[in-house]
């Protein structure tokens, strides 16, 4: 090599030189030698280094383990993320961002599912009840091409982080596109407490109202929290176990009679039979708290199909949400309930029916039976009993699911 020779010729001439110059040739002998070997390999090096970091990215890519910072939506690794792609909030308070591809965002069809996720990271037996639910959905789970599941959780910082690391394990195998955005519960909140703040005093544990329970009603002023581009939304429980292929209950939207604005089942134990009970006793002959098929026993709110664009527009449902009205009904019906948008479903349903499409009883099957052993023993079977296929089992009040 050319620098061999250079180097032959300095070390000749050394004899001629005191020391410290000979260390200065030395020097600039190595100085030599290091330019002309790592310079022939700087594009090796640069390569391998590109191509290092290539790898990483398409790993992470195929993993769904992309940029999962706060604010941030997973996606189904097969959802293209090209050059194109803009992110802008799902809900104005910008807690949540989503990603789609601009030029192509109308050829999608998305299904928008919903579910509470707060102090999960507290709570190992809300952390095995996700589990069952997200991996009967993702094995029952199928959409056609062009169609999105979307889910939504309501979530504190501590289990956001929990659920994202949770949802890339338990969504490894799906067969289909889904995106995943959190939206932050205190900013929901803030939206939601002076909407249901005097509703929370007939609907809630204790007594007054607290600002920490607003987030239970929800389901009852969605249509006000969400964007009105977003007008189908399912709002599910946790402690769910799937059965059937998630993209078959949206289906149940088209049966909506007219007028109605809510799908759900009917309770299936006699809760409202003892809560109404003032109201029972003062009418005898009312069908309020009744067991089914003539009877009204209220609604569950594990399964809800919420069609946020009809509760926009029903001015019969809106005025119910106003709070002389709340207080003229649950005056009326003597009513004090606990369960937050269940209670108030249930008195309003009991007033106006039609603002209601009823879900057959395989869709939330409800599984718990505290009120059987509690007093009602006699008749716990004419609330409980399902007839026909099981779509959703529901293990309310911490009951077993059965395995499949």
């Amino acid at each position: 090599m050319g620098f061999l020779r250079v180097v032959a010729r300095i070390m000749g001439r050394i004899s001629t030189f005191r020391s410290y110059q000979l260390v200065l040739l030395l020097a600039a002998a190595l100085a030599v030698v290091a330019f002309y070997y790592f310079g022939s390999e700087r594009q090796n090096f640069s390569s391998t280094t590109k191509r290092i970091k290539q790898t990483q990215a398409s790993h992470n890519t195929n993993r769904n383990d992309a940029d999962l910072t706060v604010d941030t939506r997973l996606s189904h690794p097969d959802e293209p993320k090209e050059q194109g792609w803009e992110e802008r909030g799902v809900e104005e308070d910008g807690d949540a961002l989503t990603s789609r591809k601009a030029d192509s965002e109308a050829a999608y069809q998305h299904y928008h599912v919903l579910m509470m996720f707060t102090k999960v990271d507290k709570s190992r037996s809300l952390q095995d009840k996700f589990r069952v639910a997200m991996l009967s959905m993702v094995k029952h789970g199928h959409f056609l091409e062009g169609e999105v599941l979307v889910l939504h959780f309501v979530s504190d910082q501590a289990s956001q982080e929990l659920g994202k690391r949770m949802l890339l394990e338990l969504f490894l195998d799906t067969t289909f596109k889904y995106e995943v955005v959190f939206h932050d519960v205190v900013a929901l909140t803030q939206k939601l407490f002076p909407i249901v703040e005097a509703m929370q005093k007939h609907f809630s544990a204790g007594s007054g109202a607290y600002y920490s329970d607003a987030i239970f009603f929800l389901s009852v002023a969605m249509h006000h929290i969400m964007p009105e581009s977003l007008t189908r939304i399912v709002q599910l429980d946790l402690d769910l176990k799937y059965r059937t292929n998630i993209r078959d209950l949206f289906q149940e939207f088209h049966r909506f009679p007219p007028g109605a604005v809510i799908g759900i089942t009917r309770e299936m134990q006699p809760v409202y039979r003892h809560t109404f009970w003032q109201y029972r006793k003062e009418n005898p002959q009312t069908r309020v708290g009744e067991p089914p098929p003539d009877g009204l026993p209220g609604f569950n709110s594990g399964v809800m199909l919420l069609d946020l664009g009809a509760m926009r527009s029903s001015a019969l449902y809106n005025k119910l949400l106003e709070p002389s009205n709340v207080a003229k009904l649950a005056d009326q019906y003597r009513f004090r309930g606990h369960l937050g948008d269940q209670d108030f479903f249930t008195m309003i349903g009991m007033e106006h029916p039609e603002l209601f499409y009823s879900l057959a009883c395989g869709w939330n099957r409800q599984l718990c039976t505290w009120w059987r052993d509690h007093g009602y023993g006699d008749i716990f079977q004419l609330y409980y009993r399902c007839d026909g296929p099981v779509y959703i089992y529901h293990g309310n009040c911490n009951t077993p699911i059965p395995d499949d």
